[in-house]
């Protein structure tokens, strides 16, 4: 285990320094924003691309030819020995990091890859390995993109635009307050990844204001980086805006017996769902991507000229809406309503992109066009390795290795440990996968320590709904990329001190919050 780390956390940050110096994404398909300097190190993108690639596969192999690794051992001294199957997929698991983060191929053309790659070794048999790239999870993805393009085709992102900014006006400050506050009260009721999907069009429309060739900035780079980071925030305060919240609770009771009701975990987890959209704006609007001008000009008026032309509704957009509410009814609903409660929450949004089909809302040119089918692909392999490094018991004997050199720690190390252990998690495979992994081991450890269960439960909730660093730890992540207003690259260096302010601040809450709501670290 202590190879992994040796070796990852160095080489992350080597690499991703060279990628910043040598101008951001190793493909080139996006320039570096003019305000940044630029150090030229003699690579083109190309020779930084095979360098990249190189790297990799290099990893693959280390783990392809390395003997077996030892057995990870918990406090009571069961032994979890790492099969064959399993050591390949870490080394697959680190090559996947690798390529999208630097994006040294087409970010789906990597997930591809992971399928690929999981036949071709052996890992899993081919079915298995391509069966998750139309997960409902997956699925539901492509309906939330669906979603989000209807109301661009109906015209309503353009009028939902026009009203916010009518309201707060022309300070570029107060606009990126504007969208990060829409995007997390709408978390409230929607999937987050829906939320994205709805408010990426939206956001568009705000930036041909700011500037009509839409070049990349620092106002342009603020506002989507923070939209997919509220937009985890915002999923954090209630059990709709995310599927994690449902899954966690489900392990938390089958392991421990105990229940949290819909309204306890909002009371958990509301407050540092606000606090990090907040703390979001003003690091990104203040110091991280302070935007090139403090008010844009005769927007205002232009808005209000604009609005005043738009008229009345259309029949288009009161499908949209008529639509969506009825999606956030149902999946709302399946709390609640013990009938809705074993359908999986893939089907409403499906069947509402099926009848904007019937209803000639959408065409197959919108199908072909209009979806990103690189990001669909991307949460396909995300997914796949997911499950393979599930199934092989790889990520198991990780969390084992990793949570029991804390074993013997102050019960905030152990907690900041298994915060970090899940962030990472979810910054490469799905959030679920992350909490089923890390939580089952991180609960039986917590009774060894005296810590109590529902903290470890707040904490791996909160890590999982911040992933900062890699688009395909959330589907937000991957929604905000694409406006080409920021790299791959250029999204992991912003992350890095937001993770650690994630961190920070559940710390914080373990130590001054939660215990204020009726959770105290330990139990006696």
């Amino acid at each position: 285990m202590f190879v992994i780390y040796i070796l990852i956390i160095p080489l992350i940050s080597i690499l991703d320094l060279l990628n910043l110096l040598g101008g951001g994404q190793v493909n080139g398909t996006v320039q570096t924003m003019q305000t940044e300097p630029k150090i030229k190190l003699g690579l083109s993108d190309e020779g930084k691309r095979i360098i990249f690639a190189s790297l990799g596969i290099a990893l693959f192999a280390l783990f392809y030819f390395l003997p077996q690794l030892p057995p990870a051992v918990d406090p009571t001294g069961k032994a979890f020995a790492l099969s064959r199957e399993a050591q390949l997929s870490i080394g697959l698991f680190l090559l996947a990091g690798i390529w999208w983060v630097f994006e040294v191929i087409p970010i789906g053309v990597t997930s591809i890859a992971i399928g690929v790659i999981q036949a071709a070794f052996m890992i899993r048999p081919v079915t298995d390995a391509f069966a998750l790239f139309m997960d409902p999870s997956v699925l539901f993805i492509l309906g939330s993109l669906m979603l989000g393009l209807a109301f661009t085709k109906a015209g309503l992102t353009n009028r939902l635009a026009f009203k916010m900014l009518s309201v707060v006006g022309e300070d570029t400050r107060k606009i990126l307050l504007g969208v990060f506050t829409v995007t997390l009260v709408l978390t409230l009721l929607m999937a987050h990844t829906a939320v994205a999907a709805t408010m990426f069009p939206l956001m568009m429309a705000i930036m041909s204001m700011y500037d009509s060739e839409g070049r990349p900035s620092n106002f342009g780079r603020a506002m989507f980086i923070g939209m997919a980071y509220s937009a985890g925030a915002g999923s954090l305060i209630t059990l709709l805006g995310a599927s994690r919240g449902p899954v966690a609770l489900g392990f938390f009771k089958e392991i421990t017996g105990f229940e949290v009701s819909f309204l306890q975990y909002t009371m958990y987890m509301g407050l540092l769902g606000v606090v990090m959209m907040l703390l979001t704006w003003f690091l990104l609007s203040y110091v991280f991507c302070k935007p090139e001008q403090k008010t844009v000009a005769g927007l205002k008026h232009k808005v209000e000229e604009v609005y005043a032309e738009l008229g009345p509704m259309t029949r288009k957009e009161i499908l949209v809406i008529v639509l969506a509410l009825a999606v956030v009814l149902v999946l709302a609903s399946q709390q609640f309503v013990p009938a809705l409660a074993a359908m999986n929450r893939s089907i409403p949004i499906l069947i509402a992109a099926v009848i904007m089909f019937l209803t000639k809302l959408f065409t197959v040119e919108d199908l072909e066009k209009g979806i990103p089918w690189n990001i669909v692909l991307l949460f396909g392999g995300a997914m796949s390795i997911g499950t393979c490094l599930w199934v092989t018991g790889a990520a198991e004997w990780m969390a084992i290795n990793w949570l029991t050199m804390f074993q013997h720690a102050h019960w905030l190390v152990f907690v900041v440990a298994i915060g970090l252990l899940v962030i990472v998690m979810t910054n490469f495979i799905m959030n679920v996968a992350a909490i089923a992994i890390t939580m089952p081991v991180a609960l039986v450890m917590s009774q060894y320590l005296g810590v109590n269960p529902y903290l470890i439960l707040c904490v791996c909730l909160a890590a999982a709904g911040l992933p900062f660093m890699l688009l395909v730890g959330a589907a937000p992540n991957a929604i905000a990329y694409q406006s080409r207003q920021f790299t791959t690259g250029q999204f992991f260096l912003t992350g890095i001190p937001f993770t650690i302010l994630a961190l920070v601040m559940i710390a914080l809450f373990a130590l001054l919050v939660w215990p204020v709501l009726g959770i105290p670290a330990l139990i006696h």
